[in-house]
């Protein structure tokens, strides 16, 4: 037995903690919040390094490990909204972002069949400054107080890579749709 297996269930398991870090979120438990969001990162770039250094990459895989991201970031930013530390309109903003590139890729499906989902630079840097923008107000809240001025910078400027991320989506996807789709007449 081989143990390709593992990257799966690391990112299986870091779904699963989802339920207890919202717990923890909403009922102010920073601290332990704070690590086992901690572990949840670095738990996302062990199950990547286990698959490609040792060619345990899988279908499953592929589609469970930008689930279980989504997951993560999705309970973080209710979790920190719920317990008011972030503002309703950011999370709306994130929420509606994702909410349009779903739509989107339904109506892609539907008019052009299956398509291969090819993430741009701007959509990783915004998950980035996403998954950013929560570890700070984690720290912030649980070990070192940070400049509330550098708090609101950071939230304008995930703001603003969501929506640019949106926009991108939309552009690059709605232009390549058109290309397919007239190219089918």
């Amino acid at each position: 037995m081989t143990l390709s297996w593992l990257p799966n269930a690391i990112t299986i398991t870091r779904m699963v903690v989802t339920v207890p870090l919202l717990w923890l979120l909403s009922t102010n438990n920073f601290l332990p919040a704070f690590w086992l969001a901690l572990v949840a990162g670095f738990s996302d770039g062990a199950d990547g390094y286990l698959a490609r250094r040792y060619q345990w990459s899988s279908a499953l895989g592929g589609v469970l490990d930008p689930i279980a991201d989504k997951l993560f970031i999705s309970v973080c930013y209710v979790g920190l909204w719920w317990s008011g530390h972030l503002p309703g309109w950011l999370v709306a903003l994130v929420f509606g972002r994702d909410m349009v590139i779903v739509v989107g890729g339904f109506f892609w499906w539907r008019l052009n069949g299956a398509f291969e989902a090819a993430p741009s630079l701007v959509s990783k840097f915004n998950t980035a400054v996403q998954i950013g923008l929560v570890a700070c107000v984690l720290a912030d809240l649980a070990v070192q107080p940070l400049p509330a001025n550098f708090l609101t910078a950071m939230m304008l400027a995930t703001a603003l890579l969501t929506a640019t991320s949106g926009v991108d989506y939309v552009v690059r996807y709605g232009l390549r749709a058109r290309r397919e789709h007239g190219s089918k007449r």
